[in-house]
């Protein structure tokens, strides 16, 4: 799979299915996506090749942990997110995909936290926070 951000400045792929897709409705998400959630796509980082220049900033996760948020420095956009100190998969920002990813197997993480009227689907899983 393929994407890149807005500008198209820095492009991206990485090779292997998805290992996991989840739709946070946390604040932290909704913010960088300026929208009423995130979607992250899980993929392995050893898949993963980006070209173009990057930056990034760090910040804590309200489960102690600390990630590392990586964007485009000329038009602003959220790529993806990675674990400090790096671990096996990197979160790839589902709405910087040149394919629309399909949410209908994803989970929704930190639903008590969701803007009120989003409705998620019956049947999805879903936790009030971040699973373990």
């Amino acid at each position: 799979m393929t994407g890149g951000c807005q500008c198209g400045a820095v492009r991206y792929e990485f090779r292997g299915p998805p290992v996991g897709l989840f739709v946070c409705h946390c604040r932290e998400c909704r913010h960088q996506s300026a929208s009423a959630f995130g979607i992250s796509v899980i993929v392995r980082h050893e898949g993963f090749r980006a070209e173009g220049e990057t930056r990034h900033w760090e910040r804590d996760t309200d489960t102690g942990r600390r990630l590392r948020c990586v964007f485009c420095p000329a038009c602003g956009s959220r790529l993806w997110h990675e674990n400090v100190p790096p671990e096996e998969t990197i979160s790839v920002k589902g709405g910087s995909l040149d394919t629309p990813v399909d949410l209908t197997p994803a989970v929704h993480i930190w639903t008590s936290r969701k803007l009120p009227g989003v409705v998620i689907p019956p049947g999805a899983p879903q936790f009030p926070q971040e699973p373990d």
